[in-house]
């Protein structure tokens, strides 16, 4: 009970010296902190959209800044505002872990998980990720979430304490450039290099590829039993034409095999063969031509 008495006092020292004008002083630099990150973010978005390949780089440094500037102000805040001593910051400590302990563990993993994402950088403002069940273009990394677009163009909020229970995949890893696996499918009885000529041409005669010495394009063909499988893997000039990319190589192959008389596969043996119904064909199925 004796140790109770001088925690008590110093809880009662601490909260009583919150008056109104120390509320309006945190207040006013939390207020400045916010306008501060806002104008910072906005002015490298901006900057980022005009300076091409560097674009990814110079986003990287938003949830740097953000993270500072609340760092600093959750500082001024307790040194020069509330002027807390050490074992006032004890006592707070220990009522932030009971805290946790009502209900706010969530929030405090999340909190964590934004840490860990900008200082170990599993993936970066302007990547394209895939989340647990999210997948989209990274448009911000708060505190609490990360902001992503996905390519129905919804805009998503996935906790940051995801990359503690789920993979997360970076398609681009902060690059400009992206690879992007483009499927066709042909008949079994198809022309198969002329097919693969045809796809080779429609890819680097693309506006959106981008091909160096170290991002190559690769052919690959692989029959199955009722069509055969062309796959062409070439990395995009600008993550953001993703899509754009897949189509326009996807139309124009497809238009010169119509001219060429490559037949692409028919779902009829579906009908020739019952039994295989219940089969599985998730390679012709789901990128259906």
């Amino acid at each position: 009970m004796a140790d109770n008495v001088p925690r008590q006092e110093e809880l009662s020292t601490l909260f009583g010296s919150i008056g109104i004008g120390t509320i309006v002083s945190m207040l006013l630099v939390l207020l400045f902190a916010f306008l501060l990150s806002r104008l910072l973010t906005l002015l490298l978005s901006k900057l980022s959209e005009r300076t091409g390949w560097q674009r990814i780089k110079l986003k990287m440094l938003i949830p740097l800044l953000k993270f500072g500037i609340y760092g600093a102000a959750f500082y001024y805040i307790m040194a020069n505002v509330l002027e807390i001593s050490g074992q006032q910051l004890l006592i707070l400590g220990g009522l932030f872990g009971a805290a946790l302990g009502f209900g706010l563990k969530d929030l405090f993993s999340d909190f964590i998980g934004g840490i860990v994402i900008t200082f170990e950088k599993p993936y970066q403002v302007g990547d394209k990720i895939r989340i647990g069940k999210y997948y989209g273009e990274v448009m911000d990394i708060g505190f609490r979430a990360t902001k992503l677009v996905t390519p129905d163009d919804n805009l998503v909020s996935a906790p940051n304490g995801l990359i503690f229970t789920e993979s997360v995949a970076s398609a681009n890893s902060g690059s400009s450039e992206m690879m992007v696996v483009i499927d066709l499918y042909i008949a079994c009885d198809a022309d198969a290099s002329l097919a693969m000529k045809i796809l080779r041409e429609a890819v680097i005669s693309s506006k959106y590829v981008y091909i160096s010495e170290k991002r190559q394009v690769t052919l690959l063909q692989k029959a199955f039993p009722f069509y055969t499988r062309l796959r062409a893997k070439a990395y995009v000039n600008d993550l953001r034409y993703e899509f754009e990319f897949e189509s326009d190589v996807h139309t124009r192959a497809l238009e010169e095999f119509r001219k060429r008389e490559i037949r692409v596969p028919e779902l009829h043996y579906l009908e020739a063969f019952p039994e295989m119904k219940d089969f599985n064909f998730p390679e012709l199925t789901s990128n259906k031509p």
